[in-house]
């Protein structure tokens, strides 16, 4: 069977386009324009709490009817050591001074996991997405044959061929293949564990050698000459993040567009959230390029500080303390309307333009 007609049978869309979920840069408004151009939009609720989530989704479906994908963190419990966590406050206290401002006195988990008890499976339950996703690790195995039941198509990331076996060995439809160029929190399943560091392309022709599930490429894919690289490394689909953030439907702030605009380095940090995640460089990751992960709290209670700093840093007009996650790629960048996008996507990808939907 042709990648085509695997991806027809996964989700009835048009192209093989994904948009990247991007907890906190997602939206509505840009999901649906994916998803009306004939690609998969997609929200990221892994921030959200399941009030949030509702809303997102319910939004979402009175912009567009096409299918869309919901994304979940299924992030284990934070391993809370308050030595750790003290020092780092006190660490970064210096950082907040610069603003006049202090760190929190202590650091909170400030997002929930799919996993913790079944109040985001009530939500899909109810709203039926045509797909879910999830990073950081798998729901539970009820969870799973639920929405399996349900009729909903499940994707999990991975960034190893042992994460991508436990995928398939769990039920899900497909595995999204996390190189290490792609931008954002790294799916990795186990943040202290080794990690292979493997490319995009690497990592999708061993996931396509090796398991029998549909493979989608994700990581520093930024125009249709890499979607086609990738769907002839066996890939069925790519997902693109970076190259929507630009897009204005997306809800990045000012200076996170500019700093994008401007292209550049991009640095794997785990000092900004606490797990590793690829961000354009800037202030933050400058001061954090050197601290060892035994010195940096879990996640998510580092984001807490995280973006109280942040928040901090843009009262006093400094914007070099964002989150500003990019894949490798992030010099190749386009400002356009997503649906535009989508159509130059296809375009460079040698798909005349009058497939798309009208």
């Amino acid at each position: 069977m042709t990648p085509t007609a695997i991806l027809s049978r996964l989700v009835p869309i048009d192209l093989p386009i994904f948009q990247a979920p991007m907890a906190g840069v997602s939206t509505p408004r840009l999901a649906a324009a994916v998803s009306d151009a004939g690609g998969l939009g997609a929200l990221g609720l892994g921030a959200a709490d399941p009030a949030a989530a509702r809303d997102a989704i319910v939004e979402l479906q009175g912009r567009t009817r096409a299918p869309f994908n919901v994304n979940f963190f299924c992030h284990e419990p934070a391993r809370r050591n308050r030595q750790v966590e003290d020092a780092w406050i006190r660490r970064t206290a210096p950082l907040f001074a610069e603003f006049e401002a202090a760190p929190p006195a202590e650091l909170h988990e400030i997002y929930d996991s799919f996993r913790n008890g079944d109040d985001f499976l009530r939500l899909v339950l109810d709203l039926r997405p045509a797909v879910v996703s999830f990073h950081f690790g798998l729901p539970l195995p009820h969870q799973i044959t639920a929405m399996r039941e349900a009729g909903m198509t499940l994707m999990g990331s991975a960034t190893s061929l042992a994460e991508a076996r436990q995928v398939e060995r769990a039920g899900l439809h497909a595995v999204i293949a996390q190189g290490w160029e792609a931008g954002g929190h790294r799916g990795i399943f186990d943040p202290d564990g080794l990690d292979e560091r493997l490319s995009t392309r690497d990592l999708t022709r061993q996931l396509v050698r090796d398991i029998r599930l549909p493979v989608i490429a994700a990581g520093g894919i930024m125009d249709g000459g890499d979607i086609r690289r990738a769907l002839d490394a066996g890939a069925v689909a790519a997902q693109l993040g970076t190259a929507f953030v630009g897009c204005p439907e997306s809800a990045a702030d000012q200076p996170y567009r500019e700093r994008l605009r401007q292209g550049g380095t991009t640095r794997m940090v785990r000092a900004i959230s606490g797990r590793p995640a690829r961000c354009l460089s800037n202030r933050f990751t400058d001061w954090a390029s050197d601290i060892p992960a035994a010195e940096i709290p879990a996640y998510p209670c580092t984001y807490d500080l995280g973006k109280a700093l942040n928040a901090a840093a843009k009262a006093r007009a400094e914007s070099g303390y964002g989150a500003q996650w990019s894949g490798a790629e992030a010099s190749r960048a386009r400002f356009l309307p997503a649906r535009d996008l989508v159509a130059v996507l296809v375009r460079e990808m040698g798909v005349r333009t009058s497939s798309l939907p009208a």
